[in-house]
């Protein structure tokens, strides 16, 4: 008996969705029917989607990627927030994420609110772990990538607790932003947030107080 699998997805670069479609064509079970749609941007995915669910027909796997222009609207701004969309309309759906982030508190987030069936990253991806993906997404979820992995594997055998305020606070400092904008960031006052990482700095048990220490021993850790 055939089996007919709809799929969306969703990437502003047309050469890599390409090669996804096609590997995905060349590796598929004999008894497996695709039928790909894909759309470029956050205005075209949410296109296909709403379509798919007036029509009573949604989509059976969803591939998202993370970084996209935002909606003309401004209230989607990522493939993050499309593959939250998606689990309100389409709550049987599987979801893939691919993205080229790697940063620990990135990952982190994205397994917490999202919980996709899939999670990629791209420079770890071949043809035949995409395949390998999409076959165990389908029939044996979660499928995620050794990247994934390995960062989840070192938050959680880490014995330091660092909440998800704690993990943007690295994340923004990993990223070049200083601690007096931190404030324009995160809905704290700049006393609390000061609070916040001298509390990170005796979790990592940083000495010299400094601020690079500190991201240092969080890459260590798996945090950033």
């Amino acid at each position: 008996m055939q089996q007919t699998i709809r799929i969306l997805m969703t990437d502003d670069h047309p050469m890599i969705i390409e090669g996804y479609q096609n590997t995905l064509i060349a590796t598929k079970k004999e008894k497996q029917d695709l039928i790909i749609d894909i759309a470029n941007s956050c205005d075209e995915s949410i296109k296909y989607m709403e379509k798919a669910v007036s029509l009573n027909n949604p989509y059976d796997i969803l591939f998202m990627d993370i970084s996209l222009p935002p909606s003309s609207d401004g209230k989607y701004t990522s493939g993050e927030d499309l593959a939250k969309y998606a689990r309100t309309i389409m709550p049987k759906a599987k979801i893939v994420i691919l993205t080229m982030f790697n940063e620990a508190y990135r990952i982190h987030n994205i397994v917490k609110t999202i919980d996709p069936e899939g999670f990629l990253i791209k420079s770890d991806l071949t043809s035949k772990e995409l395949a390998s993906a999409f076959q165990a997404v389908m029939s044996n979820p979660p499928f995620y990538s050794g990247s994934v992995n390995s960062m989840i594997r070192k938050s959680i055998s880490s014995d330091i607790v660092v909440d998800e305020i704690n993990r943007k606070i690295l994340h923004l400092l990993s990223q070049g932003i200083k601690t007096k904008s931190l404030t324009d960031y995160i809905n704290l006052s700049m006393s609390a947030i000061e609070k916040r990482k001298k509390h990170l700095k005796e979790l990592f048990m940083i000495e010299d107080g400094s601020d690079e220490t500190l991201l240092e021993e969080a890459r260590k850790k798996g945090f950033v």
